[in-house]
């Protein structure tokens, strides 16, 4: 088994497309597997995070890092794991947000 840092790594090679002054952080590159990733990619995600790991991932994920349908799927999967406390719905942007 690859270590988590060779893991993200070649993640963030594959998944991550663009590129800002910073890198992307761990949590950045987590939820975008967990939204757009491979079923192998996603096995070998749940292979080097628990179950709370990813769920705590979901709580602090941003609007748009995660995509309705696959939050609906981890939320599934995480709470046969014995997840709870995952919101029913992904963060939204909100357009007052945004004017405070």
């Amino acid at each position: 088994m690859p270590s988590r840092t060779s893991l993200l790594t070649s993640f963030a090679a594959r998944y991550i497309w663009w590129r800002d002054e910073a890198p992307p952080s761990e949590d950045r590159i987590i939820a975008q597997v967990m939204s757009i990733g491979t079923w192998d990619d996603i096995r070998r995600l749940e292979g080097a995070y628990s179950a709370d790991e990813l769920r705590k991932v979901m709580l602090r994920a941003q609007p748009g890092w995660i995509s309705a349908p696959s939050w609906e799927l981890w939320r599934g999967r995480l709470r046969a794991a014995g997840g709870r406390g995952i919101p029913g719905e992904p963060p939204r942007r909100s357009f007052y947000a945004e004017m405070l």
